[in-house]
């Protein structure tokens, strides 16, 4: 190698110690940037001058070369925050945003709801996700995650389900539905919802018979179309038969029309499901009972709601978005969708905290948080950079001293060079 071949080593020396100061210099700066990811330069040694040609062997290096800046996808720290659409991944993947560009992928999980209800980053890219069915149940289907409207219509109840017991000690009475209170033999009531939303009460009396238990369901009459307050009015009837050990043989219902008033769906029909009788099938064990002790009920319930607006909504750790309304309904309005690359270092940085996929990269692997490889996604997080600044200080000094060391061989070189222009003198 000549006195002039060695600048040029000098100077790829220089020009590495250089390159790998911006590098170390971009990750410094990105120490606080969410989700960001450090990259690392790698150098190579330059084709070498072989004295013996293609037969190798004494050969002299000419120089380096940065060969690669690859992206290093460790663990960020993930610290808690008191921001609900704060989202963080717990492991492999990316969360997929629909970016002017096509889909981008980012680990920077600083989302917010803009004024049409869709969850998007910091520059309003939307967030992709799985999308809810009409019941609410997570699909496939994969699109922006929005909110939707803030308001749920009533729902009017269709059933009524009972889990009590009727004493049978009690003696038979014949019920007057102008008097209940007093000919019944025992009374309880219950909450329901007509076709508007308005909560009625519904009150039902038993009456013990020959073979089991009459019932009556009566609202008061400022509730009934045509009715008079304080005068109850019967809308459903049935009876109760048991067997000789108490269990519930069979149900037989009556007449069940509500004429609610105010507005209400004339003609509302309210099934009162008292258990799985013996001739539905059941074994009379998990249906009202009558047996010699106190008449009671274990409990009730009802599937009417009233109409609602959102009260409040959160993510959970696993990546789905549930609205709390004000009548206490809940309702899944979408799942955060994780995208998986078979090689992350292939990536593409554009900005912004993305990524988009190329050909070393391989297609995302969208699926749900958890599953097949993905991380977790943890609700109220955020990750921050994983740049290690003791890291980064400790390459800086060793490029700075690469950098001093490579302009001693230019400055010998040119000192040698120097000597060479003075034999003449």
């Amino acid at each position: 190698m000549s006195i002039l071949s060695s600048f040029n080593v000098g100077v790829t020396g220089l020009n590495a110690a250089g390159q790998s100061m911006g590098i170390i210099g971009d990750n410094i700066a990105n120490a606080g940037t969410f989700g960001f990811k450090s990259s690392r330069g790698e150098f190579q040694d330059m084709l070498a001058n072989s004295l013996r040609g293609i037969d190798g062997g004494d050969q002299m290096g000419s120089g380096t070369k940065l060969a690669h800046v690859t992206a290093q996808f460790t663990q960020g720290t993930i610290a808690r925050t008191q921001n609900i659409t704060d989202l963080a991944i717990n492991g492999n993947g990316f969360f997929t945003v629909d970016a002017p560009f096509g889909k981008g992928y980012t680990r920077d999980g600083s989302f917010h709801f803009d004024k049409e209800g869709y969850l998007i980053n910091g520059d309003s890219f939307k967030v992709n996700g799985f999308q809810p069915d009409e019941k609410g149940n997570i699909t496939n289907k994969l699109g922006p995650i929005k909110l939707g409207n803030t308001n749920i219509p009533a729902t009017p109840t269709s059933e009524v389900k009972l889990s009590m017991n009727l004493d049978s000690r009690d003696s038979f009475k014949v019920f007057d539905p102008k008097n209940p209170d007093k000919t019944s033999n025992y009374n309880t009531s219950v909450t329901v919802y007509d076709s508007v939303g308005t909560a009625r009460l519904v009150t039902l009396y038993f009456n013990r018979n020959a073979t089991g238990w009459d019932y009556h369901a009566m609202v008061d009459g400022a509730d009934a179309t045509n009715g008079k307050p304080g005068e109850m009015v019967e809308m459903a009837n049935g009876q109760l038969k048991f067997d000789p050990k108490g269990m519930l043989q069979e149900e037989v219902p009556g007449l069940n029309a509500f004429n609610f008033n105010k507005g209400a769906l004339a003609g509302q029909k309210i099934n009162f499901d008292f258990g799985a009788s013996i001739k539905d099938g059941g074994t009379g064990l998990d249906a009202t009972t009558q047996f010699g002790s106190k008449s009671s009920v274990a409990r009730h319930t009802q599937d009417g709601s009233s109409a609602a607006t959102l009260a409040s909504m959160s993510f959970n750790d696993d990546g789905v978005l549930t609205a709390v309304y004000d009548n206490g309904v809940q309702r899944e309005l979408g799942q955060v969708a994780i995208a998986k690359f078979e090689n992350n270092e292939g990536l593409f940085k554009t900005g912004k905290n993305l990524f988009k996929e190329t050909r070393k990269s391989g297609q995302a692997a969208l699926g749900k948080p958890g599953a097949d490889g993905r991380g977790e996604v943890l609700a109220k997080s955020i990750e921050h950079s994983n740049v290690d600044i003791a890291n980064e200080f400790i390459g800086l000094m060793a490029a700075q001293r690469n950098f001093q060391a490579n302009t001693k061989t230019i400055t010998t070189s040119d000192q040698m060079l120097q000597e060479v222009l003075n034999i003449k003198r």
